[in-house]
C-alpha cells in the first residue's frame, strides 16, 4: 500500500523537529485574541482527548486562550466543515482526526476536502491497533489466524467499533491483503465489541491498546499483533503485523493540526513550533503514552503529504471492500 516516497514521509513524522523560524512581523504578534479549536467528536472521546492536552498548553506558550468546541456528528465531518468555511487567519484551528481522511470515500455529500480545504499545521498523535481474538479461537499468532480463516471462508466473524471507523478500514485492509473471507459485525463503540469478543460471540477484532492489553494480561483475549511499523517499546513481546506475516502492513488512528486553506505562512510555522515544544515535554509524553498513543511532530509539508497518502490509501480499501455510508 505505501510507496517508498510515503514510508519515508511517515518516517519524517516521528521526528521532534527544532524551533523553526516565523516571520518577525505578522508570526511574532499571532496570536492577538483568543483562539478555538475545533474538535469534531463529543468531550471524553479518545480523538477530544488530543484537543484538550494541547489546548492549555498552546494557552500558556502563546500568552491567549485556546479554547476547545466540540463540534461532534457525522463522524467528524460537521466540525470539519465549520472550521473549513472559517477565515483563514489562524483563529479557528481543527484537531483533525484519522477519521477525517476516508470522509470523501464513503460519503455522497460532503463539503469539504481535507486536502484542498485546509493547511496542514503538525502531525499530532498516533495510535496504533492491536489485533486480537477470543482466547478460544484455535490460533497462537497471525498466521494461523489466516489459515484457520482460510479453511473457513465466509465462517470467521470479526467486530469493529463501527461501520467506516479505523478498526473497522484496518481489518479490512487485512482482509484484503492476506485474502481471506469473514463477516463483519459492527457495533456502537469498542466498549460494546470488546466484551463479546471475550465471550466467544465474535471472534476477533482491531482496537486501542487500552481496550485490548488488560484483557490481553489476564487470558481473555490474545493479542496476535500491533499495526505499527515498529514494535511498541511497553508490550515489546507483541510482533507488527508485518513481522507477522503481513509484509507493508501499517494502519493507525492519527490526529493532526490543521487550518483553513490560504492561512498565513508565518502563523503557520509560529503554530508549528510551538506544537513540536509542547510535543517534547516528558509530561505530555507520559499523559498521551496511558492512552496508549505517541505524540508526533512533523512539518507542514510532511503533515500534508502524510495526509493526502492516507485519503488515497484508504479510498483505495473502502472501494474494494464496497463500503459506503448515507
Amino acid at each position: 500500500m505505501w510507496t517508498h516516497a510515503g514510508r519515508l514521509a511517515l518516517a519524517g513524522l516521528f521526528i521532534i523537529l527544532p524551533g523553526l523560524a516565523s516571520s518577525p512581523t505578522r508570526g511574532q504578534a499571532y496570536p492577538e485574541r483568543p483562539v478555538r479549536v475545533v474538535s469534531p467528536y463529543p468531550p471524553g472521546s479518545s480523538a477530544d482527548f488530543v484537543s484538550r492536552i494541547y489546548s492549555p498548553k498552546l494557552s500558556e506558550a502563546l500568552g491567549q486562550q485556546f479554547i476547545v468546541d466540540n463540534r461532534p456528528g457525522a463522524a467528524g465531518n460537521i466540525g470539519a466543515e465549520t472550521v473549513a468555511r472559517a477565515a483563514p487567519d489562524g483563529y479557528t484551528l481543527l484537531t483533525a482526526p484519522a477519521a477525517l481522511a476516508t470522509s470523501r470515500s464513503l460519503y455522497k455529500k460532503i463539503n469539504f476536502d481535507l486536502v484542498r480545504d485546509f493547511d496542514a499545521v503538525s502531525m499530532l498523535s498516533s495510535s496504533p491497533h492491536i489485533l486480537a481474538v477470543c482466547a478460544n479461537l484455535p490460533v497462537k499468532n497471525v498466521k494461523e489466524l489466516i489459515a484457520l480463516a482460510k479453511a473457513r471462508p465466509g465462517q470467521l466473524t470479526f467486530a469493529s467499533s463501527g461501520t467506516g471507523g479505523s478498526p473497522h478500514l484496518t481489518m479490512e485492509l487485512f482482509r484484503l491483503q492476506t485474502g481471506i473471507d469473514m463477516v463483519h459485525v459492527p457495533y456502537k463503540g469498542s466498549a460494546l465489541a470488546v466484551p463479546d469478543v471475550i465471550s466467544g460471540q465474535v471472534d476477533m477484532l482491531f482496537s486501542s491498546s487500552i481496550a485490548i492489553l488488560p484483557h490481553a494480561r489476564t487470558g481473555r483475549l490474545r493479542a496476535l499483533g500491533i499495526t505499527s511499523s515498529q514494535r511498541n517499546p511497553t508490550i515489546p513481546d507483541l510482533p507488527t503485523l508485518a513481522e507477522a506475516g503481513v509484509p507493508g502492513f501499517e494502519s493507525s488512528s492519527w490526529s493532526a493540526m490543521l487550518v483553513p486553506a490560504r492561512t498565513p505562512r508565518p502563523v503557520l510555522m509560529r503554530l508549528n513550533a510551538t506544537l513540536a515544544a509542547i510535543a517534547a515535554s516528558p509530561d505530555m509524553k507520559e499523559r498521551a503514552a496511558a492512552q496508549g498513543a505517541t505524540l508526533l511532530t512533523s512539518s507542514p509539508e510532511q503533515a500534508r503529504t502524510f495526509i493526502r497518502s492516507e485519503v488515497e490509501k484508504w479510498a483505495k480499501v473502502i472501494a474494494a471492500a464496497g463500503i459506503r455510508m448515507e
